[in-house]
């Protein structure tokens, strides 16, 4: 491997600013699974601009700014989001990698990222390793892209990253490249697969690995009980009924939507002063949350969100980050630089 590639890992420090980074869905092109899912030139725009409101003040349809409805088969679009990104205080972005037994979804901007070397931004990738369905659409029994865990794929998952692992741009901490999994319990053992990582990853003179698991589907699993570094926390995971708009008559709710609203500043408030568990546990601040694009009238809406709150939570969780962690272990994920239709 190119060694000589990887930058020298340089001491921890604690006086590093935490880093902020930004997960990216690579979605907004068409892949031929999606054309036979959901019809001919399928990206999410399509479900963005037919979306609707459901209540008063719904910011519904959400429809995207500077860049308009960007097609991902540009490579120049990811060049004009690493630049408003870095403009506005993210340090790198966290590509969610589609691996299938070997096929690859999705992976067209990711090959186009790593050949050109461009954008210089940094990033790293968090493998969205569970079944492809239709769950948006109510289909989630439609399986377009099974998942089957095993020793061997685990392998091969990692020896097909690795010239990634390696490029300069790559997220390591202490010098280890970082590595999500997004559902680790869908391992039959994620401790033999954490180890079987690691050491693949060293007899490659790539060195050990970052390891850092979604508490999403699995809240209750700590990251050291099965040979995982961290964990991050997705916040619409966990959402407790008295964090939901306590009084829905104002909002003139549409009859037919079944969905759930939840109060912003509530949940602002509610992980702001979440108790830290004894693991490490990475924040994961979020702007506003609303699926309704996906699931119409069975969506879940962030409501009452400002500017001032989010600022509120980002605040408390990059000094949370400081006090909490030292030097390059001090990270913030947010959740999400490109999701629109959520």
């Amino acid at each position: 491997m190119a060694g000589d590639a990887r930058p020298p890992a340089p001491a921890p420090a604690r006086d590093v600013d935490p880093r902020v980074i930004a997960f990216y869905l690579p979605q907004y092109h068409p892949i031929p699974l999606n054309d036979r899912a959901w019809g001919k030139g399928f990206t999410e725009w399509r479900n963005v601009g037919r979306s609707r409101a459901y209540f008063e003040g719904q910011y519904q349809p959400r429809l995207p700014g500077e860049l308009g409805y960007y097609d991902l088969r540009v490579p120049q679009i990811m060049d004009q989001q690493a630049e408003l990104a870095r403009a506005h205080g993210i340090d790198a972005f966290c590509y969610y990698y589609y691996w299938f037994n070997g096929t690859r979804l999705l992976n067209l901007p990711l090959d186009n990222m790593l050949q050109r070397r461009r954008p210089d931004f940094p990033f790293c990738f968090c493998w969205a390793n569970e079944n492809w369905t239709r769950r948006w659409d109510g289909m989630d029994k439609e399986v377009l892209a099974a998942q089957n865990h095993t020793p061997e794929d685990d392998l091969a998952f990692l020896r097909f990253i690795m010239p990634a692992l390696e490029d300069p741009r790559y997220v390591r901490v202490n010098g280890k490249p970082l590595l999500l999994v997004y559902r680790t319990e869908l391992f039959p053992d994620p401790r033999a697969t954490a180890e079987r990582w690691r050491e693949a990853s060293i007899r490659a003179g790539i060195g050990d690995l970052f390891l850092v698991r979604c508490e999403g589907f699995d809240p209750w699993t700590s990251p050291d009980s099965i040979g995982f570094d961290a964990s991050y926390e997705v916040p619409t995971f966990i959402l407790p009924d008295e964090l939901k708009v306590a009084n829905l008559a104002p909002l003139k709710v549409a009859p037919e939507f079944k969905g759930r609203i939840y109060d912003y500043p509530r949940i602002v408030d509610f992980y702001c002063n979440r108790p830290d568990p004894p693991y490490r546990r990475y924040r994961g601040p979020m702007l506003a949350w609303d699926n309704t694009p996906r699931h119409a009238e069975r969506a879940v809406v962030f409501h009452n969100v400002t500017p001032q709150e989010f600022e509120r939570w980002m605040s408390d969780s990059l000094a949370h980050a400081r006090r909490r962690f030292a030097g390059q272990e001090r990270l913030l994920v947010v959740n999400a630089w490109s999701e629109w239709a959520e």
